[in-house]
């Protein structure tokens, strides 16, 4: 077993850090956080597979494609596949949890 106290990346050095949570043939989890006013660009890998972003503190958008912008605030967790768009605008600092299965 393996634990990971995610109040030690609790970090805003950067726009954008990312700290690797959980690497394995199965699935890659990352926390990234976001200073506010900051974009994690929009993207898709041209995998197959699935993705979650778990929103643990602040508030933003899920952006995706043409869509519109979806708000997305602690507690919520967006789920797609890992080809569609998708990314994250801070309107404050924001900590989101990626899941990637399988890993990229």
């Amino acid at each position: 077993m393996k634990v990971f106290d995610l109040n030690e990346t609790n970090i805003f050095e950067r726009d954008l850090n990312k700290f690797l949570v959980h690497d394995s043939a199965y699935f890659r989890i990352i926390n990234f956080n976001i200073k506010a006013g900051e974009v994690f660009p929009v993207h898709s890998h041209p995998v197959e597979g699935e993705l979650s972003i778990l929103v643990l503190e602040g508030e933003g958008e899920f952006l995706g494609g043409e869509e519109a912008a979806t708000p997305a605030k602690a507690g919520d967790i967006f789920i797609c596949r890992i080809d569609e768009p998708h990314g994250m605008r801070a309107k404050t600092n924001m900590r989101i949890l990626v899941t990637i299965a399988p890993p990229l």
